[in-house]
């Protein structure tokens, strides 16, 4: 296993005996732990702590939880024998976040340790000794219920985090209805925005539902973007030669077309509402295609929060929905290939590329 989810940390944590009081990783931090419930399969995970050097005692100690979201923030950051900072993933947020590292470095696969940090002022660099970081090592566990460190021989580049900007996004006034949570929808049209630019650098048109492309981005209307197909109807693409297509394919948000014939991804962005309306608009548009059209090679997407991991499976590995084959496209990895093109500028990049960015949904079938 390469990546985490929050199910998986969740699953260690909840190994370790709940009467047990764990010590933090550095040794001359008082303040104790002790578990006192683990809620599967995703969190939250709440604790106990106290300072006995402050006379503080478990009877009066507050329960505090460690939440999904922070679970799941530190699963996507982990891969196997890489070092992380928890205090820079986590940015300083989430008063919990020590007690997360803490817990998972009593666990088998995690060590703790002191890789080398690289110092560079002006033209000097140097290297110094390194922060506590947090370190996934699944081929190497050691016993559970201990700290162990793991010796390094490496150094870490304390570049800070990379962050994709969305430049001047706005909603057109008739979005704007007093029902409507601006903040959902701008998460949504982001994501619209980034696939639409990552089309371009893929040689890819871009499709985008025709009630979305009024959305203003850098004093622009998406639907006016460069590489955005303003009609199915009247621009050449692999369904304009059929009607029932173009009309099951109108309010889906994102469809890459390439060269005209070929058709690499149907995507659904979801944010904070169900998954099956978009699973169903992308079914929709595959029965369209199967009846008058030979079964062919793309890819059905769900594009949602990383957090949404285990709803998208879910939904997906329905009966109905099984034909699709659908890949899950997490928000992270939208903006980490977005940031990739944007940054690096790469070239002679097939659509084979997507494949390491989008997660199948593995449907057992009986």
């Amino acid at each position: 296993m390469n990546k985490l989810t929050a199910a998986n940390l969740v699953h260690e944590i909840g190994l370790l005996p709940k009467n047990q009081i764990y010590n933090y990783i550095h040794s001359k931090t008082p303040t104790q732990i002790k578990i006192v419930n683990v809620v599967k399969p995703e969190g939250p995970i709440w604790i106990k702590r106290i300072r006995p050097n402050k006379g503080e005692t478990w009877n009066s100690a507050k329960d505090e939880s460690i939440s999904v979201q922070m679970i799941w923030r530190l699963a996507n950051a982990l891969f196997p024998n890489h070092p992380i900072n928890v205090d820079r993933i986590f940015g300083g947020s989430y008063n919990t976040r020590s007690v997360l590292e803490t817990l998972l470095a009593h666990t088998p696969q995690f060590y703790y340790c002191y890789p080398g940090r690289i110092e560079s002022i002006s033209s000097n660099t140097k290297i110094k000794k390194g922060h506590k970081h947090l370190m996934w090592c699944p081929e190497n566990p050691h016993a559970p219920n201990v700290l162990v460190e793991a010796k390094v021989n490496m150094v870490i580049s304390e570049v800070p985090n990379s962050e994709v900007i969305y430049d001047s996004l706005v909603l057109p006034e008739e979005l704007q209805l007093p029902s409507l949570d601006i903040e959902i929808k701008r998460r949504h049209s982001q994501m619209q925005v980034a696939l639409i630019e990552i089309g371009q650098h893929l040689g890819f048109k871009t499709w985008i539902a025709q009630n979305d492309k009024g959305i203003v981005y850098k004093d622009k209307k998406i639907g006016e973007m460069e590489g955005v197909i303003s009609s199915l109807s009247k621009e050449q693409n692999f369904i304009s030669p059929f009607h029932n297509a173009q009309k099951a394919a109108l309010l889906i948000d994102c469809i890459w077309f390439k060269n005209g014939k070929l058709m690499p991804a149907v995507m659904e962005v979801e944010h904070s509402t169900g998954v099956t309306s978009g699973l169903t608009r992308m079914k929709g548009l595959q029965d369209a295609l199967l009846e008058v059209l030979p079964p062919f090679p793309t890819r059905y997407v769900i594009v949602a929060a990383d957090e949404d991991r285990e709803k998208v499976f879910k939904e997906a590995a329905r009966p109905q929905f099984q034909s699709l084959n659908v890949r899950f496209f997490p928000y992270s990895a939208v903006e980490e290939m977005y940031f990739l093109f944007k940054r690096r500028k790469l070239k002679g990049i097939t659509e084979e590329f997507l494949d390491s960015y989008m997660e199948p949904v593995m449907v057992r079938l009986a």
